[in-house]
């Protein structure tokens, strides 16, 4: 399976998904912020990563933008739940696979990052 690294700064929603994803077999690294993100990235290879948006330190924008210099082939998919959070990403759409809007369920998200990874492999 992929090894996807998450990055969101609410621990109880980074380690839900994290659970989430690891059932269906993939590897997660988890990181904190967008700057913990970076360093994850420069240190290792993933097959995608899925950032929140909103982050202290360096936010899902800023990563997204640092991680296509580290690892521009990785696809990207990004969680908010701020609808203007996403108009900042509209411009990233070109890097970004899709943005997901929170709350969202075990499927939502597991159905998501299938469909990023599928994108991906195609």
């Amino acid at each position: 399976m992929a090894k996807i690294l998450i990055a969101e700064d609410e621990d109880s929603l980074r380690r839900f998904v994290a659970r989430a994803l690891e059932m269906d077999g993939h590897e997660i690294v988890q990181a904190g912020d967008g700057a913990d993100a970076v360093d994850h990235l420069q240190a290792d290879r993933f097959d995608l990563l899925l950032s929140d948006i909103r982050m202290p330190v360096m936010d899902g924008i800023e990563l997204a933008t640092q991680s296509t210099k580290i690892a521009p082939d990785m696809p990207i998919l990004l969680m908010t739940g701020y609808a203007e959070q996403r108009e900042r990403a509209e411009p990233l759409m070109r890097i970004v696979v899709d943005v997901v809007d929170k709350p969202f369920s075990l499927p939502q998200i597991r159905q998501a990052v299938a469909e990023a990874l599928a994108a991906q492999a195609a």
